[in-house]
């Protein structure tokens, strides 16, 4: 008979936390006890949170339900793996409403796990690619990691830093926050040297580590990450050469706004099949063309001349690989 409770405790969790209903014979006979303690194990889950559901009759069991939290989960090592693989993939990519929690759950996950395991995730992650449409600059997950982890419990961090014009860097900060816009990642810190509030897109660092020391957090003037982010990144674009964009689509507005980034501006329709955008943007026009045939149909690009010129060369490029 099994004495060890916690460890028979764990046993019994990860047990019930197959899609299963587990007879009590079977449980017992799992973990080497009598069925009374079965059931004073399964009381002693559900003080801890958990909701085990037992059922009567010859046919009944347990097994575990949703509940109004998620309690802690217990994991093998295959299960492990491919949980920090998708989170890997989710916070790499940027997908919107998604991207922040995996960072954060991935940082959790990769303190607790083994050497043995965090080998295979690294692994697993250089063998594969994802087809992910995301157009955002590809963060790598460790640099995410250690930077949240250094944010979640408020330990200055060190990094090196690529400024837009290629000025390289140290900076020692206390980051209070990561944030994503959906195209990019970006620290919201207080950087020590300077004695200021600064954004850093996450893109641009290298070499992150947490110094292990201690800081206080400082009330973040104007409000939420998000917002001062949102500040900071018009700030800069206004700084930056802004140019008219007027482009007529084939297509219903519907279909494609579906498929343009919000970021360049509103849609207005023309006719049932037809729409037009025409907005002031900062992104690069490189970028605005790639965008445009995104949206996989027919269109008119009507200014700027730089743009067009563009698309044209797109168009050449792409003719070009197709020939024969």
């Amino acid at each position: 008979m099994s004495t060890d409770t916690p460890a028979r405790l764990l046993q019994l969790l990860s047990l019930l936390q197959t899609p299963r209903e587990w007879p009590g014979g079977e449980l017992a006979d799992r973990l080497s006890v009598s069925r009374r303690t079965v059931r004073r194990d399964v009381d002693r889950l559900r003080e801890l949170g958990y909701p085990v559901q037992a059922t009567q009759g010859a046919s009944g069991g347990y097994r575990l339900v949703a509940g109004k939290a998620m309690p802690p989960l217990v994991l093998d090592d295959e299960e492990a793996v491919a949980i920090a693989v998708g989170l890997r993939a989710g916070a790499g990519h940027a997908v919107d409403g998604v991207e922040e929690a995996s960072v954060r759950a991935l940082a959790k996950l990769e303190q607790v796990l083994p050497s043995r395991l965090r080998h295979r995730v690294s692994a697993l992650g250089a063998a594969t690619m994802s087809l992910a449409t995301g157009d955002g600059v590809r963060i790598a997950p460790e640099t995410l990691t250690v930077m949240a982890s250094a944010t979640a419990a408020h330990e200055q961090l060190r990094f090196a830093y690529e400024a837009k014009d290629g000025t390289p860097s140290r900076r020692l900060t206390e980051p209070h926050r990561l944030v994503s816009t959906g195209r990019r990642w970006y620290l919201v810190a207080y950087d020590l040297e300077r004695q200021d509030w600064r954004t850093f897109r996450v893109d641009r660092v290298s070499d992150p580590f947490a110094t292990g020391v201690r800081f206080a957090e400082r009330m973040l003037p104007g409000g939420s990450a998000d917002a001062y982010v949102r500040r900071s990144v018009l700030a800069r674009r206004q700084e930056s050469a802004a140019y008219e964009v007027d482009v007529e689509f084939h297509a219903s507005a519907d279909k494609v706004g579906g498929r343009l980034p919000a970021s360049l501006g509103e849609l207005v329709a023309v006719a049932p099949d037809r729409c037009r955008l025409r907005a002031t943007v900062t992104e690069p026009v490189e970028w605005v063309a790639a965008r445009l045939i995104w949206v996989e149909c027919d269109f008119v690009a009507h200014g700027p001349e730089e743009l067009r010129d563009r698309v044209r060369e797109l168009g050449r490029r792409l003719s070009a690989a197709a020939s024969d």
